[in-house]
């Protein structure tokens, strides 16, 4: 069969048009590849610290720095796609995640190494643009459980690489880890290149400079106080005072982008009701999505002297964790047919109630492995349902034109979910410890107080998208009748 199909243009003439399934499977393998980016130093943080000669502290600016760069390129990569071209934006970010892979491969110090990894966070926008290039590409009858595939990337490339990652951090020099990412990253970029056309969309107007370094300034400060309140204690200067600026900072940048002519987040499509609520729905979502992925690893791998710890390595510990992301992958199409039948927002709710689900088992089976990896895997299936559903509501409610904007920003509610479940769980779990020989390590009661937030944001997620409107309109494709 030939790659590609002919379509008849506007003007009679025939246009070659790729082929669907090429689409989909590069811009999904270049999402999948940006999520393993995010994964890959999990395995090597407890020894960080002696392979860079850094302290403690420093050397978890090495997960900061993706977290933080991810946050500010993401809405600012969805922008530049819609003013310039989708594909161009998503290459760029392909390109930078390969250069930030070679300074990490080439590093052997705290400052290279967090620079590399600040590098790599800025392809987070990769997953919203390539859900947005989908829109502009692909048929209707594919576009559902493409988005549903390109969303679960996400979880798809954490359940890839956390085993890999660690089999690599146990077995061979940690700079492997950023070769291999580099090479991945080449190879989504040429295959992205060849398979992808240019969306012939476009928005139009200047780029809201102003706008993006407020929001750089205002997320930074933000996630900084969220990432590193634990460390620096929640009622210090520098937390109270990083929080305090954020918000003046945001009002500021409200102000700015609602008299801006063309402002980098558009508050009043923003601001519309399917909108908001989608948008705050993604905060809870992202919240319970990554509760879970903080406590089951760490109780698979405490001693067994613990009582509830199940003595795995570290090893075994990523290969318990992975069914959970991969079934994103095989409930994506289930998800896609749900939305087809019933609508978006009845998928989005379905997953909220299987996740709740899943964290209610996760608080009575606890005490084997395999049953681990069975709330792992429900967990999985209704985060797998929920993230299919958040574009596809954004897309419904906003123009074509603003399609990679408004994916970008709500790509960053699910980025601060994230970013508070992790602020969240630490507390809890660095309340709540006890003495173990020379260890001081969670209680078993702390580890089910951070299951049972994780099953209050589920839940809290379900109770926002019940007032989501009806069942929105279908999101079709841009560039086929």
């Amino acid at each position: 069969m030939s790659a590609t199909e002919v379509v008849s243009g506007t003007g009679g003439g025939a246009a070659p048009l790729p082929r669907s399934g090429s689409v989909i499977t590069a811009l999904a393998t270049a999402g999948i590849v940006v999520a393993v980016m995010q994964t890959v130093m999990i395995p090597i943080v407890p020894a960080l610290p002696a392979l860079i000669g850094a302290s403690v502290a420093d050397a978890s600016w090495a997960l900061t720095a993706p977290l933080l760069a991810g946050a500010v390129a993401t809405p600012v990569a969805g922008r530049l796609g819609d003013m310039f071209g989708k594909r161009r934006v998503l290459l760029a970010s392909l390109g930078i995640l390969v250069a930030g892979s070679l300074v990490g491969a080439f590093s052997s110090s705290l400052v290279p190494l967090v620079v590399g990894r600040a590098l790599q966070g800025c392809a987070m926008g990769v997953i919203p643009l390539g859900i947005s290039l989908m829109r502009d590409e692909l048929p209707p009858e594919r576009l559902g459980s493409a988005i549903g595939l390109m969303s679960s990337s996400l979880g798809v490339g954490g359940a890839l690489g956390l085993p890999a990652a660690a089999a690599v951090a146990q077995y061979a020099d940690w700079h492997a880890l950023f070769w291999a990412s580099a090479l991945m990253g080449a190879v989504a970029l040429v295959w992205v290149a060849r398979a992808v056309p240019e969306s012939a969309q476009r928005s139009g107007g200047r780029f809201d400079a102003v706008g993006a370094v407020g929001l750089s300034i205002g997320l930074t400060c933000l996630l900084l106080a969220v990432s590193k309140g634990g460390a620096w204690g929640w009622t210090s200067t520098t937390t109270v005072g990083l929080l305090a600026t954020a918000a003046v900072v945001f009002t500021g940048w409200a102000l700015w982008e609602l008299r801006a002519p063309d402002p980098l987040v558009d508050l009043r499509t923003t601001v519309r009701r399917q909108v908001l609520l989608t948008n705050i729905t993604s905060v809870a979502v992202g919240f319970s999505m990554f509760a879970q992925a903080l406590v089951l690893p760490q109780l698979l791998q405490l001693p067994e002297s613990t009582g509830y710890g199940l003595g795995r390595s570290m090893l075994v510990a990523g290969a318990c964790v992975a069914p959970g992301g991969l079934m994103m992958l095989f409930i994506s199409p289930v998800a896609a047919r749900v939305a087809k039948a019933w609508g978006s927002k009845a998928s989005l709710m379905i997953g909220t109630v299987i996740i709740t689900a899943g964290y209610a088992l996760g608080l009575v089976f606890l005490d084997e492995v395999w049953q681990i990896v069975v709330v792992g895997c429900v967990i999985g299936c209704g985060v797998a349902m929920a993230y299919s559903a958040l574009p596809a509501l954004i897309m419904s409610a906003v123009p074509t034109s603003e399609t990679a904007a408004a994916n970008g920003f709500n790509a960053l509610m699910r980025s601060i979910g994230t970013s508070t479940a992790s602020a969240v769980t630490g507390v809890v779990l660095a309340y709540t410890t006890t003495q173990v020989g020379s260890l001081e390590v969670p209680t078993l009661d702390g580890f089910r107080a951070a299951l049972a937030i994780g099953a209050v944001a589920a839940l809290a997620g379900l109770a926002l998208a019940a007032f989501i409107p009806g069942r929105p309109r279908t999101v079709v494709g841009a560039a086929r009748p």
